[in-house]
């Protein structure tokens, strides 16, 4: 699995799908937001969606 370097979004791809920014295969832990609207950490993070997210990315 690869994490983008502008959302911390974790997919597959090389190219993120939901931004369009390069991914990378250096992050490190792992968060799942399932209400982003409720999450205080995705508030904290910017996350405007549900999915996974890499807490830090290299």
């Amino acid at each position: 699995m690869r994490a983008c370097k502008q959302c911390s979004f974790i997919s597959p791809d090389d190219v993120c799908p939901r931004c369009g920014s390069a991914t990378s295969k250096e992050w490190q832990g792992y968060l799942v937001v399932i209400d982003h609207e409720k999450s205080d950490i995705a508030k904290k993070m910017s996350i405007t969606s549900n999915g996974k997210y890499a807490l830090r990315v290299r």
